[in-house]
């Protein structure tokens, strides 16, 4: 049977950089109850769970952290 190889290409519209979050200071909620972690890293924002930080982190522009954080007030987010 040949030999496949895949090439993974960037996403449609991704321009985010590949960021060290090697010494990234993560921060939990103000009451430490959360289950994600975010951290302020080459002016983007990464979340992670905090439960599995060796998972991937999802990376968000300053306007998306925006939209996301604006979406949670208002309960777009809720699922109850």
């Amino acid at each position: 049977m040949a030999e496949t190889t895949t090439q993974q290409r960037p996403l449609t519209g991704w321009d985010k950089p590949e960021l060290d979050l090697t010494n990234a200071q993560w921060q939990s909620s103000s009451r430490g109850r959360g289950d994600v972690q975010i951290a302020f890293v080459e002016g983007f924002i990464a979340m992670r769970n905090s439960a599995r930080p060796e998972s991937p982190s999802l990376i968000f522009t300053p306007a998306e952290w925006g939209a996301f954080v604006s979406g949670a007030r208002e309960g777009e987010f809720d699922l109850t």
